[in-house]
């Protein structure tokens, strides 16, 4: 059995890659650890998914090493969406969105450092780019963050 942690996992999008990775895995399992914010709700998953066996969800932030180190070390699959999300919300909470976002992706990465897994992959968003300098836009486009979320999601990367 392929175990998956997904960090950010009752937020919006990570709740649906949980319930995609459920429903065409079923020899899988997945540890969600979420920080519950504004962003996570385990309401986002449906009951029936929150009480399979296959699914473990741990309340905590990722910038706890205490919490990520043994679920990193316990997974085959690291799939990072936790981040603190949302131009406005950056604009006047920007502290929190460089300690989450480019802190808290620091620790996942130091822990699959430490406890190497098959995969690992970071979710990033289209703002590190900013507005296109030419397209389409590929690979080689030069970052462009033009607000504290983006500027902290293009150090996370």
């Amino acid at each position: 059995m392929k175990r998956v942690l997904v960090t950010g996992g009752a937020g919006f999008i990570g709740s649906n890659f949980v319930k995609h990775i459920m429903a065409k895995y079923p020899d899988y399992s997945v540890a969600i650890v979420d920080a519950l914010t504004y962003a996570g709700n385990l309401d986002n998953l449906p009951q029936e998914l929150r009480d399979d066996e296959r699914l473990c969800f741990w309340q905590g932030n990722v910038r706890n090493p205490e919490i990520i180190n043994p679920l990193v070390a316990d997974a085959d699959i690291v799939v990072h969406f936790a981040a603190e999300t949302h131009v406005a919300r950056s604009i006047y909470d920007n502290s929190t969105f460089y300690e989450t976002d480019v802190l808290g992706t620091q620790v996942v990465a130091n822990a699959v450092l430490k406890y190497p897994v098959e995969r690992f992959v970071h979710i990033s968003t289209s703002e590190v780019y900013g507005t296109a300098v030419y397209t389409p836009m590929d690979e080689d486009h030069p970052p462009n963050p033009r607000s504290p979320y983006a500027s902290a999601k293009t150090g996370a990367d």
